[in-house]
Formats: structure tokens, sequence, C-alpha cells
């Protein structure tokens, strides 16, 4: 692209010094020309009538006093036809000469450049991030991801005893939304390295995911087994904790995450899970249960970094939604680069419905939702489980809402 800029600037340049440069040449060469001609005839009738007056001079027709005051009348004549030719000279340098031409053939080269700029070049992605040496650019999340998991499916396949290969590719599954794939491979850790609390958690995740995040006795078993091998596994206790916060029982989930920062793991993002924590009794001082002695700590934050939003579905719509669907609504900012702050997803049997946002549904990464002042939010009623939005599915979007308020959503649009 930079080498794209430099040659649209040469052509630039070179093409308007050669409209310019001889315009300008051939004005200043006229006024020279114009007044060497003047300088020059103006001498020739001083020599001519000088050597009148000298022959004139000579035959006796005029005495010496005569001839002196006829020259040196003469020569101040001269003097003023020069100076009167510089004053012209001074007038028509000063007078506007035409600059029609260049200038048309300059507003010419300048469009032919813009054209070409925006046909060649890369105006249509001024508004992207710069993505220089990104060997994912231009691809989607869904394609990075489906890419990343075939790469480990291979490297499985090639290393197929490698219990810490089919642990990650467990968890790729599971951000792939391949949640019976996850299952499979944890089953497979498990077969090679045995039962442990820390891979109990992860399958009892996949499986609560897979049934539309219900904790269904299957699920609740897992928990129960991987909490009797280890009471603090973070990846159990982070599944308890989710579940209790979207079923609004937000003392328990401060109680499970709260076991997690008390265990002093260094394997866990602790500030998410404080942000969570935090997010948990907020909400909790707002039913009116925050105990007084947690209040008084000051808890709770000064301001309130969520982004709530009452999602519903246009009546247009209602039958066309399936109990299998699924509801994936998602907050992305309305400054910089369009990417997700914040996420969740429920199941259509939950709407009408009130969903908060905030850092503990983060996207992970160096941005957050609490950085931002607006964002837009995106809702899409899945009927494939995807985020994408997909042929059939419903989706709604809500330009801009201020982080800390209240708005609302409707989803009224079907994708064609």
């Amino acid at each position: 692209m930079t080498t794209f800029w430099i040659l649209i600037a040469s052509f630039l340049l070179v093409s308007l010094a050669l409209i310019w440069f001889p315009h300008f040449r051939q004005q200043r060469m006229l006024r020279t020309e114009e007044a060497d001609v003047r300088k020059g005839t103006n001498l020739e009738l001083f020599n001519e009538r000088l050597a009148t007056l000298e022959k004139e001079l000579q035959e006796e027709l005029l005495d010496q006093p005569e001839f002196d005051a006829l020259k040196k009348e003469l020569e101040i004549s001269l003097l003023q036809d020069m100076k009167q030719g510089d004053d012209e000279s001074l007038v028509n340098k000063l007078k506007p000469k035409s600059i029609m031409w260049p200038s048309v053939m300059s507003v010419v080269i300048i469009g032919i450049c813009g054209y070409m700029y925006s046909t060649l070049g890369a105006y249509k992605n001024l508004d992207q991030p710069m993505t220089a040496n990104d060997p994912h650019a231009g691809q989607t999340t869904e394609q990075i991801m489906s890419q990343r998991v075939g790469m480990m499916e291979a490297q499985a396949q090639a290393e197929p005893e490698n219990s810490q290969l089919w642990f990650s590719l467990g968890h790729a599954y599971i951000s792939a939304n391949r949640y019976d794939d996850a299952i499979k491979a944890f089953d497979k850790t498990m077969d090679l390295v045995g039962v442990h609390a820390e891979l109990l958690g992860p399958k009892a995740t996949a499986l609560y995911y897979r049934s539309n995040q219900k904790m269904t006795p299957t699920v609740q078993a897992l928990v129960d087994q991987a909490l009797s091998l280890d009471p603090v596994d973070p990846s159990t206790l982070l599944l308890v904790g989710m579940d209790s916060f979207f079923t609004a029982d937000y003392q328990k989930a401060i109680d499970a995450w709260q076991l997690i920062l008390d265990s002093d793991r260094t394997d866990v993002d602790r500030g998410a899970i404080m942000n969570a924590i935090d997010s948990a009794k907020m909400r909790l001082g707002s039913d009116g249960a925050m105990p007084n002695d947690e209040a008084h700590k000051g808890v709770l934050p000064a301001t309130a970094k969520t982004v709530t939003v009452e999602v519903s579905i246009s009546p247009e719509l209602q039958a066309k939604v399936a109990s299998t669907d699924m509801l994936f609504i998602f907050a992305r900012s309305t400054e910089g680069p369009k990417v997700p702050l914040a996420a969740t997803k429920i199941s259509a049997e939950s709407l009408p419905a009130t969903i908060t946002l905030d850092d503990s549904t983060g996207m992970g990464g160096n941005t957050k939702l609490s950085d931002a002042k607006a964002v837009e939010i995106i809702a899409v009623l899945s009927k494939h489980g995807s985020v994408r939005a997909q042929s059939g599915d419903i989706q709604g979007t809500l330009s801009m809402i201020k982080v800390g308020e209240t708005g609302q959503l409707v989803l009224d649009t079907q994708v064609q």
C-alpha cells in the first residue's frame, strides 16, 4: 500500500510540474523579449538622431552650443523612453495572465489520481484497523477458530497419546460450540490419565452448554464428583458461579468465585473473577439482599459499568421461534475497531428476557466493556447454533446505548 501511495504522489507531482513550469517560463520569456525589443528600438533611434546632429554640426548648419543643447535634449528623451518601457514592463508583469489551460489540466490530473486510488487502492479499508503481518487478516472469528481446531485435530491424530493436546482440544471445541466433540475429547483425556476434577469440570461445562445452559442432573452429578475430588477446582467453581449468576442466586455465585480467589491459584484470570464478583454483589445489593457488613466495606462499584437490555421478539415473528433456538447477544464499541466487548447467550424459551452485559461476560483481551462510553448491541436468535446470522435466523440491533444505562431491543428481522 505504501508503494502505491508513492507512485500516485510521484505521478501527480511530475504531471503538475510538466504543466506549470512551461507556463511560468513562457510568461517570463515573453516579458524579457518585449523589454529587449523596446530598448533596442530606442537605442537605434537615438543613434540615428545623434548621427544626424553630428553631420549638421560638421556642415556648420549648427553651432556648438546648439549641438550641445539638442544632444542633451536627445539624451533626456532616451532616458524617458527607457523609463517608460520599464514601467510598461512592470504593468505587463503585474497583469494576470490566462491560467485556464494549466488549471483545467491540473484538475484532470488530480481527478485521474483520485480515480486510480479509489479503484486500485484501499480507500474502502481506511476505517478498518491495520492488519499488517497478521496471518488471520480478513478472516472472521469463526474462520480463525475453525482453522485452529483443524490444526489441533490433525495434531491429535498424529499424537493420539498426548493427553495435554486432547485436553486443549476439548476447550477449543467448547469455544467453537462443538459440545459433543468437547465431551469426547475430555473422555479421551480421562482414558489416558484417569479421572480428575480438572477434567470433570470442563466436561460438565460442555454438557451444561449442550443443555442450553441448564444444570441438568447429569451436569450436577459431574459437578458433585469434581468437587469431591477437589473442593476448589477452578473450572467447576466457575461453572457453579456462572449458573448461579444466571439463575439470580448471586450469593451462591459470589461464594463459588470467592473460593477460587482464596485458593491462591495462579492459573486463573483473577481480575475477571473479581469483576464477576463485583457484578454479582451489585445485583445482590439492588435486590435488597446485600448484608450490611458487606455494604459497609464498599464492595459496590461507584458507577455501574454494565449494559442492561430488555430483549423481546416482534409479534410477527413469534410463531417462527423454536424451543431449541439460542439467542446470542453481544456488545461492541461504537468507536474504534468493531470487536465484541461482552457476549452471552440464553435459550429462546427465556424470551422476553432482561440481559445484563459487563466485564464478567467479556471476550478477553485488552478491551473491556467498562472502558467504553457507549456500545452497539446485536442479538441473533440462531436456529443453527452459530453466532453468525444465517438464513432463517432472526436478529435485532440497538444502534447505541451508553454504558450504565438500560435499553430495549426487539428481534424484528428475519435473515433471508
